[in-house]
C-alpha cells in the first residue's frame, strides 16, 4: 500500500474514533488506527530489507516539528504528547530547551503517522483539560508552598498550604494525559508487532536492522546536547488534576496522532 494510501486508511479510523460519543467504539477505532500503523511500518521494514537494487531504498529522515512558538506558556506538555507518540511509531527525536521545536529523526512515513495522531490528540488533550478546569474540583486540594518573611534583618522561610493554582493543575492534567496515550500507544504497538512475528516469522530481525539504521543515521545526524528536563512531572502536584488526566488519556480518541522517545535530548544551536 502506499504513503498515501495508509495514511488515508489511518485518517478514517482516527475520523470515526472522534465521532463516536461510544468510549468502546473510540478505543477499538483507536486501537485499529495505531494497529494500522505499526503493521504499515513492518510492511515497509520488509519491503526495505528485499528492495531491487534498481529501485531507491527508503532511508530515516530528519524533520522539524514545530511545537509552538517561543514564549508560549504549555509547550512543555505539548512537547511531551509529541514524545510520546513517536516512541510507539519507531521515531526518535532532539527539543529545544523552550519546548519550541522537536527535530524527528525516523523513516517519513513513520512521522507522518506521528504528525497525524499529534494533531488530533493535542486538541483534545487540550480540550480535556479546559473541560476539568472549568469543573473546578482541583480547588478543593492544597500544596505546602515555601514562603519567605523579613523579621528584622532576617529572612524567615516558612512552609504553608496554599489552594492548587490553575496552570499547576493543567500542567499535572496534560502531563498524565500524556503519559497515558503513551502507555496505550506501546502496548498496541507491541501487540501488533507480536502478532506480525507469528503471522510472519523473521519480522523481527527485520525490525531490528530498521532500528539499528535508525540509531546510526541519529548518532551521526543529531548536534544534541545534553537532558531536556521538560518531561519531568511538575513540582506542585495535583492528585485530582492526575487522575483526571490519566482517566482523560484512557478515554482519548485516536483521531490522527502518535508517540515519543523517553529520553530525548536537548538541541543546542
Amino acid at each position: 500500500m502506499s504513503s498515501d494510501k495508509m495514511l488515508t486508511r489511518i485518517g478514517g479510523l482516527l475520523r470515526q474514533a472522534e465521532s463516536t460519543d461510544n468510549p468502546h467504539e473510540a478505543d477499538a477505532f483507536l486501537a485499529a488506527a495505531q494497529r494500522l500503523a505499526t503493521t504499515a511500518s513492518v510492511d515497509l521494514a520488509i519491503a526495505r530489507s528485499h528492495t531491487a537494487s534498481r529501485e531507491r531504498r527508503a532511508t530515516p529522515v530528519q524533520r522539524l516539528v514545530t511545537i509552538g512558538e517561543a514564549g508560549k506558556k504549555g509547550l512543555r506538555t505539548y512537547a511531551q504528547l509529541f514524545l510520546a507518540i513517536a516512541g510507539a511509531n519507531d521515531v526518535q527525536c532532539d527539543i529545544t530547551s523552550t519546548s519550541t521545536v522537536v527535530y524527528a529523526y525516523g523513516f517519513a512515513d513513520d512521522i507522518d503517522v506521528c504528525e497525524a495522531l499529534y494533531s488530533s490528540l493535542l486538541v483534545q488533550m487540550v480540550r480535556a483539560s479546559d473541560t476539568y478546569l472549568r469543573s473546578g474540583t482541583y480547588r478543593n486540594e492544597t500544596t505546602l508552598r515555601t514562603v519567605v518573611e523579613r523579621r528584622g534583618n532576617r529572612q524567615v522561610r516558612t512552609r504553608v498550604r496554599r489552594p492548587i493554582a490553575p496552570v499547576t493543575a493543567r500542567l499535572n492534567f496534560q502531563s498524565a494525559f500524556a503519559a497515558r496515550i503513551g502507555a496505550r500507544l506501546a502496548e498496541t504497538k507491541q501487540d501488533t508487532e507480536r502478532d506480525a512475528e507469528v503471522s510472519s516469522p523473521g519480522t523481527a530481525l527485520v525490525l531490528r536492522d530498521k532500528q539499528l539504521e535508525l540509531r546510526d543515521f541519529y548518532s551521526t545526524t543529531s548536534e544534541a546536547r545534553g537532558s531536556w528536563r521538560g518531561n519531568r512531572t511538575p513540582t506542585a502536584r495535583s492528585a485530582d488534576a492526575q487522575r483526571a488526566g490519566d482517566r482523560a488519556g484512557r478515554e482519548a480518541r485516536l483521531g490522527n496522532a502518535p508517540e515519543l522517545p523517553s529520553a530525548p535530548r536537548t538541541l543546542e544551536r
